[in-house]
Formats: C-alpha cells, structure tokens, sequence
C-alpha cells in the first residue's frame, strides 16, 4: 500500500513509518492551507485534513495522511495541541488528537501575533531546529514524550479508527 503523507518533517515521516511499517510511504510538500501557527483546535485540525486530502489525491496514493501541531487556549491559557487526519481513495476521513502541555506564558503574545511557535522554542533553548526533533511536548516533557512519539500515537489512533470501520 502507498501512504502519502503531507510532510517533509522527519518526525512525522518517522511516525507513519513507524505506524504503517510494512507499507511505503512517501512524504510530499503540501500546505496545510491554515495560519503558519494555527491558534486553535478546529484550524489545527483543519490543516491536517487540508494535507491529507492534497495526499490522497496525489498520484498511486492509496491513503493520505496530515499531522498538524498548533496552539489553543484554555482558560486563558495557551497549550500545545496537535491533530492528524487520515483521507481514504473514497474520502472518508478520519481524525484523531493528542497530548497537551501548557505552554510558557511568556509564548502568548508572540503565538498571538503569528509567530510560530518552533521558531520560539529555537530562541526559548538557544538551539535549531526544535521542530524537527524533539519539539516542544519534548521540551516541556523532559524528553520523556517526544515529537515522534506523539505523533506516532495519534496516527496508531487513525489507523485503528480506519481499521475498524473499514470492516464494518
């Protein structure tokens, strides 16, 4: 089976690997056609519906996937937030979400004014690249959840979902 997944992120390429290791699959460059820094769950998961429907409908794409990381708010407060979304050759999608962690408070006027939040975190740790490692959840986790592994969890949650109801 080709996966086609709307990324050229090592760490979400690793997580559908990861998750779909007997299948090929293939990162493309597509945009999420959502805010650079999505700043709430619906525009978060929006993005990666976006991409994953772009996937689906690339050449020999059997499924598309899209992995999308933002930003939302509770009570007042601003937290990490990250969805992904499966696409079939029929357009059935599905959905999924992830772990949260708050977020410094000294991120929300910059997250507010549209910078991106790995481009923070490069500043917050004084290294590159952040986004395409650990990330933030790593970060703020200790390195005790990583980027990868958050999104290997919410694509094994799309795939079971996709399993599931494709017997049914």
């Amino acid at each position: 089976m080709n996966i086609v997944i709307g990324s050229q992120n090592p760490t979400k390429i690793e997580a559908v690997r990861t998750v779909f290791a007997f299948d090929h699959v293939t990162p493309l460059d597509v945009p999420s056609n959502v805010a650079p820094q999505p700043m709430s769950d619906e525009e978060t998961r929006q993005g990666a519906i976006n991409r994953a429907m772009q996937c689906v409908n690339s050449e020999g794409a059997h499924l598309g996937f899209g992995l999308e990381g933002g930003v939302m708010e509770v009570e007042g407060a601003l937290f990490l937030c990250n969805w992904g979304a499966l696409v079939t050759k029929d357009e059935k999608i599905y959905t999924a979400s992830g772990a949260r962690v708050a977020l410094p408070e000294e991120f929300t006027k910059e997250l507010q004014a549209g910078v991106e939040l790995g481009i923070l975190m490069d500043t917050y740790v004084k290294r590159k690249g952040i986004s395409k490692k650990e990330g933030a959840i790593g970060i703020f986790t200790n390195d005790l959840v990583s980027r990868q592994a958050m999104f290997t969890h919410v694509t094994t949650l799309l795939r079971g979902q996709w399993e599931y109801w494709s017997t049914r």
